[in-house]
C-alpha cells in the first residue's frame, strides 16, 4: 500500500532527450522565452515546444520561474552559507523553522562534518549576526553553527556553459 502511494506522488522519471534538455537550457537562461522562440531555437514547431513545456512542468522537472536577483543591489549586501550540525533525527523539525527564517535562501540536508548547509541573503552583518546568534542559536536542536561570509558570488545557469542546440533534421554539421 505505501508503495502505491509513493508511485502516485513520483510520477515515474521520463528521459529527457537533446531537445528536452536545450528548452531547460533556455528557460534558464530567459524563463520569460516565448514559446515561439524556444521552439525556433531548438528547430521545433511550436506545438512540438508547448507540449514538451508542459511535460516538463507535469513531471515536476520545471518547478516553477523565477528571476535571478543581484542580492547586493536589491539591498541584501550581507551574504552567507552556513552550517549547522543537529540532534540526529531532527531534520524535518529543524527544516519547519529554517524556512520561516527571513533571508534564508537555500536549505540542504548534507553530508560530511555538518548536517545542515544554508545561504542567507540580510541588509547587513549587523541583520545577519541577529540572525546567526539569536534566531538560529534559538532552534533547540540546532547543537552548533559556523558561518562563511561570501564575498562575492556568480550565479550560474546551465546556459553559462554552452552547449550546441541541435540541429534541425538533415543539417551537415
Amino acid at each position: 500500500m505505501a508503495r502505491e502511494q509513493m508511485a502516485e506522488q513520483d510520477p515515474e522519471v521520463r528521459p529527457l532527450d537533446a531537445i528536452d534538455r536545450t528548452i531547460l537550457r533556455l528557460l534558464q537562461e530567459d524563463g520569460r522565452a516565448s514559446i515561439r522562440s524556444v521552439a525556433e531555437r531548438v528547430h521545433v514547431s511550436r506545438a512540438n515546444a508547448y507540449s514538451r513545456i508542459n511535460r516538463l512542468i507535469e513531471d515536476g522537472v520545471i518547478r516553477g520561474f523565477t528571476a535571478r536577483v543581484d542580492h547586493e543591489r536589491a539591498g541584501q549586501g550581507a551574504s552567507a552559507y552556513i552550517t549547522l550540525k543537529i540532534v540526529q533525527n531532527s531534520w524535518r523539525t529543524v527544516r519547519e523553522q529554517l524556512i520561516t527564517l527571513p533571508g534564508v535562501a537555500h536549505i540542504a540536508l548534507v553530508s560530511g562534518d555538518f548536517d545542515v548547509l544554508l545561504l542567507v541573503h540580510t541588509a547587513d552583518n549587523r541583520t545577519l549576526r541577529e540572525l546567526v546568534l539569536t534566531r538560529l542559536q534559538a532552534i533547540e536542536d540546532v547543537l552548533s553553527s559556523r558561518t562563511l561570509l561570501v564575498f562575492e558570488e556568480t550565479d550560474l545557469v546551465v546556459g553559462d556553459r554552452a552547449e550546441p542546440a541541435p540541429r534541425p533534421p538533415g543539417a551537415v554539421p
